[in-house]
């Protein structure tokens, strides 16, 4: 699944991003591309799930169908 992610500014955000998909998805790899504000998440299941996990860190994410 690819997601835009708004709001990543540093490393600490990526992080905090990759830490709430894996709580979600534990197995799904994770490709983060703050300048393009783009996340890949691959493995995962439920996608509204990583969406809602983002946004509790902060974020605006949404789906890209």
């Amino acid at each position: 699944m690819e997601l835009v992610v708004k709001g990543m500014t540093c490393g600490h955000c990526e992080a905090a991003v990759q830490r709430a998909v894996k709580q979600v998805a534990p197995q799904a790899e994770v490709l983060i591309e703050r300048a393009q504000g783009r996340v890949s998440v691959n493995g995962a299941k439920d996608a509204k799930g990583v969406e809602n996990a983002i946004r509790q860190e902060g974020y605006e994410a949404y789906a890209i169908e």
